[in-house]
């Protein structure tokens, strides 16, 4: 007789035993849109962070544009969307993603929106550089995702078109890259806005060592992780 296989036993095994998005405990709606768009094998970064996220931690990543890290916070985002509906509040949202550019900005609101489309979310994102006036009607009833430049979102912010005390979900993407772009203060002050028990997700680039992309009071001031 066959000795059954043992179960892994650790984190780091039980994540190579993940290997189909549907070993993950997405919801069936996600799944049937990852295989419509014919996306079944993870890649590293969403293998590992998809679970964490599900397990109402929050995270610190490294990894690059172009491994997959945008659907590592959306896909588990949109799960805790799809399972727990209700309205966004006015003139608020329920996640807020932040991002330096208004180039990658839009390629997350893309992803958002492609990888949610069969659930209902809606999403939006504001950036500077075109008309403030479309980006207020848009918020004012309130939106499931808003991705937003950090400049242009304190703009809002001082003007009252937008709060963040029903922030459920706050991303900081490639936050390192904002810190060199010069919007700590800005970046601070949009945390600080933002309810304690929000989940936090934080990407950085691996192009340099985290200490010296971060000020040294970064975790203490701003992150407070739990």
């Amino acid at each position: 007789m066959k000795t059954p296989a043992r179960p892994p036993s650790s984190p780091n095994e039980r994540q190579r035993h993940l290997t189909q998005f549907a070993d993950l405990g997405l919801t069936a709606s996600i799944l049937e849109m990852l295989a419509a768009e014919r996306y079944t094998m993870p890649t590293p970064i969403q293998a590992q962070a998809i679970p964490h996220v599900l397990a109402g931690r929050d995270l610190l990543g490294i990894a690059q544009t172009g491994t997959g890290k945008t659907a590592a916070f959306a896909l588990p985002i949109l799960h805790r969307l799809d399972a727990q509906r209700r309205p966004a509040p006015r003139r608020g949202c329920r996640v807020l993603v932040l991002a330096p550019t208004r180039e990658l900005a839009s390629q997350i609101d893309d992803a958002v929106r492609t990888y949610g489309r069969g659930i209902g979310v809606s999403s939006t994102v504001v950036f500077g550089g075109v008309g403030a006036t479309p980006q207020i009607r848009k918020m004012a009833n309130g939106v499931d995702v808003l991705v937003a430049t950090p400049g242009r979102l304190l703009d809002h912010m001082q003007q009252g078109n937008i709060r963040l005390d029903g922030v459920e979900v706050i991303v900081l993407d490639e936050v390192d890259r904002m810190l060199d772009m010069g919007f700590i203060l800005p970046v601070r002050r949009i945390v600080a806005a933002h309810p304690r028990t929000a989940r936090r997700f934080c990407f950085l680039r691996p192009c340099r060592p985290i200490f010296e992309s971060l000020p040294p009071t970064f975790w203490t001031t701003l992150w407070k992780w739990r």
